[in-house]
Formats: C-alpha cells, sequence, structure tokens
C-alpha cells in the first residue's frame, strides 16, 4: 500500500511523538485509529502489525515499524526537512539521554500519576503528591540536559523535545503540573516556546481541542 499510515489512539502520548515528528517533518499520513482500552484489547488484524498489541505503528510505502524510537527516528531520515537529531555525537547522545529520562523515569509520573489520576474520583492525594515528586526530580534533570539551551538537546528542536511535549501537556493541566512549572522555568518557558509550534497545534490531544473550543 502507497503512502503513510499511521496506527494509533490520538490521546495516546506515543502516537502524538510520532504525529509531532510526521508533522515537523510536513509528512502527509493517515491515522487509523487504534483503541488499546476497549474491551478484548486491539483487533486481531492489529496484532499482525504489532504482536504486543502497544501503539503506535506505521507502514510506508509497505515498509512497517512499530515502537515509537524506531518510528520517530525513521521519520526523521526517510522524510525530507529539517533534521530532527543533531549530527555532532555528544548532542545526539544529549538527545538520547532526554528521551531516555523521559521514558524510563518521567512518562509514568508526569501522566499516569497525576494527569490521570487527578482526573479520577476521589484522587489518592497521598499517591499524586508521591508522583509529584518523582516528576520533580524528572524535570530538573532535564533542566540539567538543557544546559542553558532553548530546547532539551542544544540550540535546535530535536526528537527529544517531540518526545517531551506531548507528557508536558497533559501534565500541566493538572494543579501540580502548573507547580513544577513555576518550579522549572527552563522548562516553562521552553513549553511556550513548543506550543506556539504549528506542529503542536496540528496533533492537539482531544481534551486540548475541547478546552479550546469552550
Amino acid at each position: 500500500m502507497a503512502g503513510t499510515t499511521l496506527y494509533g489512539f490520538r490521546r495516546s502520548v506515543y502516537v502524538r511523538i510520532v504525529r509531532l515528528a510526521l508533522a515537523e517533518k510536513r509528512a502527509a499520513y493517515d491515522l487509523v485509529e487504534i483503541d488499546p482500552f476497549v474491551p478484548g484489547g486491539v483487533p486481531a488484524d492489529y496484532l499482525a502489525r504489532q504482536p504486543f498489541g502497544r501503539i503506535p505503528a506505521l507502514e510506508h510505502d509497505g515498509f512497517k515499524l512499530y515502537e515509537t524510537g524506531a518510528i520517530a527516528r525513521y521519520v526523521d531520515e526517510a522524510f525530507p526537512g529539517t533534521d530532527l537529531q543533531p549530527k555532532a555525537p555528544r548532542d545526539r547522545a544529549r538527545m538520547n539521554q532526554a528521551i531516555s529520562i523521559l521514558d524510563s523515569y518521567a512518562y509514568r509520573p508526569l501522566v499516569w500519576d497525576i494527569f490521570v489520576a487527578r482526573s479520577r474520583p476521589n484522587p489518592d492525594e497521598v499517591a499524586i503528591a508521591a508522583a509529584a515528586t518523582r516528576a520533580d526530580t524528572c524535570l530538573a534533570a532535564l533542566v540539567d540536559v538543557m544546559g542553558g539551551g532553548p530546547f532539551l538537546a542544544g540550540p535546535e528542536l530535536t526528537l527529544a523535545d517531540l518526545h517531551a511535549a506531548p507528557m508536558v501537556a497533559y501534565v500541566r493541566r493538572t494543579p501540580e503540573g502548573e507547580a513544577l512549572l513555576k518550579r522549572h522555568k527552563a522548562i516553562a518557558r521552553w513549553w511556550q516556546a513548543m506550543d506556539a509550534r504549528p506542529s503542536m497545534a496540528a496533533t492537539r490531544f482531544p481534551v486540548e481541542e475541547a478546552t479550546q473550543s469552550t
């Protein structure tokens, strides 16, 4: 099948990471909604694309790929446009370090343990406070990686910024997220620059679109 098709859920952080990469490359694609949370799980035919049932997955001119990191790097290297990975080894290492911090330590507290937990009836305040402490450590580590620069891995936008933006887009909608951004002013400045990018507007989460329409 010719063209580019992304399989995933619009509410997913990791699907949005790939959508941001595609948007920054100005690449046209079709989005096929795959909801991993429906009763019974993902459709059986999707498991042929992703045997673990996770999202996203990509098909580009017949080439099939899954795992967000692999897809984002492939999009950067296979599509024309501005490079999203630094060429200098140390800058690229910083990018990969930031992505690893986000995946290993930041995603769970920022998204699930703060944003999702805060959205539930009768949230567990003790658990949320503990998650905010872990998130604070993560943001401090990212500020250290930034080293005073405007982006997470140097002077130019990279895949690290596209990895972080969907996570921050969620957590900032909570009181804990607002407090974290006030505490980490470098991240707050970074977020303002990221949120103004056309790629962010083109890939907004449904909850962001609902807020803007009210």
